[in-house]
């Protein structure tokens, strides 16, 4: 072999490990932030994840995810997110409290958010069709149908003539909500009672009072923070033999009784979608917010029938789902 030969040979196989890094550095980064925990958030990663999929990117061959949790901590977020942005991450897929967090920190990264929040009132967006800026998402339906979920309630609980409501106060869905549930109830007569509450030991305190007090059902607000604690609601609900109504599906499949929304699952699969069209080179500013049109009626007949609920066969007929 010739001299030469043999040293650009060496040169090439030294020159190796600096292309691997430059090809593995060029890999974009996508950040997944929620403020909510890890535990909760684990069918909406695998969401989020199938939907990158179908838009062409499969994590560790083409993009890699950074996934941070505040752990309903929202004072973590704004570090959060500072973490992300010095990984230089491609795009933030956030939901509603971390896309503010994040909206407030960056102009230049592009940012998908997923809220059952109004988008525009909230400031996220200029408007649903135009978002402007370096931020788009997925705009699923939470606050608008409180008033469809007291009406199933009631026909579940034809005889409960005070109903119990619990609220996370202060966010704009839940604001929305109560408003919503107020006229309703007024409308038709139904007695509510509205309690808010913030934390774990809140929760346990207000449903006490709730069953203290005699309601005949309860139905639990839409957000985030209520949808981390949907296991310690159910448990609370089983022990209290009390029939409640949720807003999403998970809570009927950790065992709660029904629910009626928009598939909060289905709406992180679409934001991965609207990543991976991002990562290819869409400006998020050009891409109309999407609206969720998937709402599912589910229905726990095993919970009812634990809870003596005669569910009429009409009602069954109209669930999307009835887990027996």
């Amino acid at each position: 072999m010739r001299r030469r030969e043999f040293i650009s040979l060496i040169g090439g196989a030294a020159a190796l490990p600096v292309v691997a890094s430059a090809q593995q550095s060029a890999m974009p980064v996508v950040g997944f932030l929620r403020s909510t925990s890890r535990a909760d958030s684990t069918h909406f990663v695998t969401a989020f994840r199938q939907g990158l999929k179908e838009a062409g990117f499969v994590e560790g061959q083409n993009v890699a995810i950074e996934l941070r949790f505040a752990e309903g901590r929202s004072d973590r977020l704004p570090k959060l997110v500072a973490d992300l942005i010095h990984q230089s991450v491609a795009v933030i897929v956030a939901n509603n409290p971390a896309a503010v967090a994040a909206k407030a920190a960056t102009r230049t990264v592009p940012i998908v958010f997923i809220t059952g929040g109004d988008p525009v009132g909230d400031g996220l967006v200029d408007s649903l069709s135009r978002p402007g800026g370096n931020i788009t998402g997925v705009n699923f339906i939470v606050s608008e149908l409180g008033t469809k979920r007291l009406e199933l309630l009631r026909q579940l609980v034809p005889k409960a003539t005070t109903m119990g409501v619990l609220v996370n106060p202060n966010t704009a869905e839940t604001e929305a909500e109560r408003k919503d549930l107020l006229v309703a109830g007024d409308k038709i007569g139904q007695s509510l009672i509205i309690m808010d509450v913030g934390s774990a030991r809140e929760i346990e305190n207000a449903f006490a009072a709730l069953v203290q007090r005699g309601v005949g059902a309860v139905l639990i607000g839409v957000g985030p923070f209520l949808t981390s604690h949907r296991q310690q609601l159910v448990d609370l609900a089983a022990r209290s033999r009390v029939p409640v109504m949720y807003s999403l599906r998970e809570f009927v499949a950790a065992g709660g009784l029904a629910s009626y929304g928009a598939s909060i699952t289905e709406a992180h699969r679409q934001a991965g979608i609207y990543a991976g069209q991002i990562l290819k080179g869409d400006k998020p500013g050009g891409l109309p917010v999407m609206r969720s049109t998937k709402f599912e009626f589910v229905l726990n007949l095993k919970t009812a029938k634990t809870l003596g609920l005669e569910v009429s066969p009409a009602l069954i007929a109209l669930a999307d789902e009835a887990i027996e």
